[in-house]
């Protein structure tokens, strides 16, 4: 299967999910996903280089502790491993390391948000991309340019079928400036 059609059905299991809204936030969770993967991938090259190759990654945090055995964590168990331990150790990194690595991990995650609300749907995404990715074959490499064009066109056309997203800096920022209490109403005049 390649990465294109695995990304589509992935997309596909997604779209199942309440938590998921849009192709915007399909990316957005494909994409940290996805990185995690491919870093795990890059490791085992580098620790086969390296014999003093140390991760950046908690051990606990690596995808392949939690998130390549197909059998694995799923449902509840699987969504709070990633909201209350995966996310926050990955978002404080600079506890474990300082190395440029971590700081690229630390990048990824800061902005970084778990859209899915089902543990067994995120189990089934986690699966197709252990089973659909592997960043060491270098055809593979070689599509994901092609595969990121493809989301980047999928992302555009998210407005011609009536879905538009507002950056999450900018909502936060008019949340921030609003101020809502819970008492009151707002209206948004571009809703």
């Amino acid at each position: 299967m390649s990465i294109s059609s695995t990304i589509k059905s992935i997309q596909d299991i997604m779209r199942k999910d309440v938590g998921v809204d849009g192709d915007a936030q399909r990316i957005g969770q494909l994409v940290w996903l996805l990185f995690l993967k491919i870093f795990d991938d890059r490791e085992l090259e580098w620790e086969l280089m390296d014999d003093n190759y140390t991760s950046p990654i908690p051990d606990s945090c690596r995808w392949r502790t939690w998130a390549a055995d197909p059998e694995g964590m799923t449902g509840d168990a699987l969504k709070d491993f990633i909201d209350n331990n995966l996310f926050p150790q990955l978002q404080n990194l600079h506890e474990y390391s300082n190395t440029p690595s971590a700081f690229v991990v630390r990048s990824v995650f800061e902005d970084a948000y778990n859209y899915m609300k089902s543990g067994q749907l995120l189990r089934q995404v986690i699966n197709k991309i252990q089973e659909g990715v592997d960043f060491n074959k270098a055809q593979e490499r070689h599509e994901f340019g092609n595969l990121y064009e493809q989301l980047l066109r999928d992302l555009q056309n998210a407005g011609n079928a009536g879905e538009f997203y507002t950056p999450r800096p900018v909502t936060e920022f008019m949340v921030r400036m609003v101020d809502p209490k819970l008492d009151e109403k707002v209206m948004d005049p571009a809703c």
